[in-house]
């Protein structure tokens, strides 16, 4: 009987494909626009209807059915967001590229100009992320290419279009007075950090969302809006001492109020120093006390002499003398201090009017009270009498002293002035507004 001969012949496949070099972990680099998918080719030689098989004992065998290799999965490549049609995105929101059954090849995002954005691949291979945020209005492309185990390519493109503000509005780092926080300085335990907006802020709740406090140790406090531009942010009590703080406003891609977005993050962080709390005691006719305390050790007492205690009419403007109760903080130091009457409305040649150069000069308000320099009225000083138009009058050693051994922040409290008005936060007396009032807004940090 003739034998029956069954031939094999295994199907071949070739694929080809473009290989890309990988943009690294960074997309910011100025590799080339990924080139398009390529397209994988198949060759299978044709079967024969018979062939002769090897003899098997003399019997014959039906030919063996053509293997067949299981299909590996395409790379599949998404993002995030995934822009849609006529949608603008935050430039805040980091964009992310993700692949499954593969690995990125190369990432690439760019704006309008040109410009490549910092990115960042993971270790696998599997994801890469914007570093850098995005600029508001503008255009970015996006270009993303995989390959799967056989080498098979897979490119995700993608256009994002960035939110265009009606308006922007920065954060400014101040303290009382409107004067500048220093990232690193150290500041007294009284001080009142205040983040400053240079345009006006209708959504406060918004707003404060931006804004984080970070304590060490841990110290609760709130935020207080005394107007529309300034949060101020202080403790029920007054810090403890060597507590470091540290305040962001994270406002860039936030919309802080209607239209107004955020034009650029900012944060600082400061230490509290020792605690050095000062208290004036007005006593009069008795001798008035200035009584020094650090870490709340007694460490100076020196007589004073506060506000005299009067009104004065001018036209039609009355001008307080008295020195106002309540606490202040220590917010500037001048050497010398130039002191005019003319500043808070005694006009200039008027009966009780001044013009002059005060030495060791230590502010504690905003309009104007200091601890400062003035021997001539030693005599007031010693007898207990209130001469001044409302500062702590002391001997030129006693104010050099505290010129030089105050810190910005420290605390001034003064007490007993029988009929003077209290101090004003828009004068320096944030610790001055009951804790309730600080609260009302709602804005209290755990």
């Amino acid at each position: 009987m003739a034998r029956r001969v069954t031939r094999r012949l295994a199907a071949v496949v070739s694929v080809a494909a473009i290989g890309l070099a990988l943009a690294g972990c960074t997309a910011g680099s100025d590799a080339a626009d990924p080139p398009s998918q390529p397209t994988g080719t198949s060759v299978n030689e044709t079967l024969p209807t018979s062939a002769p098989a090897p003899s098997t004992s003399g019997s014959s065998s039906p030919s063996d059915p053509p293997s067949t290799a299981p299909q590996t999965p395409s790379a599949t490549v998404t993002v995030d967001p995934e822009p849609a049609k006529g949608e603008v995105i935050n430039p805040a929101t980091p964009i992310s590229v993700q692949v499954a059954d593969g690995t990125l090849t190369a990432v690439r995002l760019t704006n309008d100009s040109g410009k490549a954005v910092k990115g960042e691949l993971a270790p696998d291979s599997h994801s890469w992320t914007s570093t850098e945020p995005l600029g508001y209005s503008r255009t970015y492309t996006l270009s993303a290419v995989a390959k799967n185990a056989d080498g098979v390519t897979s490119t995700k493109k993608a256009k994002y279009t960035t939110v265009t503000p009606s308006n922007m509005t920065m954060p400014y780092f101040q303290y009382t007075g409107g004067y500048k926080l220093h990232d690193g300085d150290t500041y007294g335990v009284g001080i009142v950090p205040v983040v400053h907006f240079d345009e006006p802020i209708s959504d406060k709740k918004a707003a404060v969302a931006t804004l984080t406090v970070t304590t060490t140790p841990h110290v609760a406090g709130s935020w207080y809006w005394p107007d529309d531009q300034n949060a101020a942010f202080r403790p029920k009590e007054y810090w403890p001492a060597h507590t470091q703080v540290s305040i962001a406003a994270n406002v860039y891609g936030k919309q802080v109020s209607p239209g107004l977005y955020g034009q650029a993050d900012a944060k600082i962080s400061f230490k509290i120093g020792d605690k050095h709390v000062t208290i004036a005691e007005d006593n009069a006719p008795k001798v008035n006390k200035v009584k020094v305390y650090f870490n709340d050790k007694l460490v100076k007492k020196w007589n004073t002499s506060m506000g005299k205690h009067q009104t004065q009419t001018y036209g039609n403007k009355t001008i307080s003398f008295y020195t106002m109760d309540g606490t202040y903080t220590v917010i500037a130091h001048e050497n010398p201090a130039h002191m005019t009457s003319a500043s808070y409305g005694i006009p200039k040649g008027a009966p009780g009017s001044y013009d002059e150069l005060i030495y060791w000069a230590t502010k504690i308000s905003t309009d104007g009270i200091y601890l400062h320099q003035l021997d001539t009225t030693v005599w007031a000083q010693d007898n207990g009498y209130d001469v001044s138009h409302g500062c702590l009058n002391l001997r030129g050693a006693y104010a050099k002293w505290f010129y030089q051994h105050s810190q910005i922040g420290d605390v001034v409290e003064v007490r007993g002035t029988k009929g003077a008005p209290k101090i004003e936060y828009w004068q320096g007396g944030a610790w001055s507004v009951p804790w309730k009032t600080w609260t009302a807004g709602g804005f209290t940090v755990a």
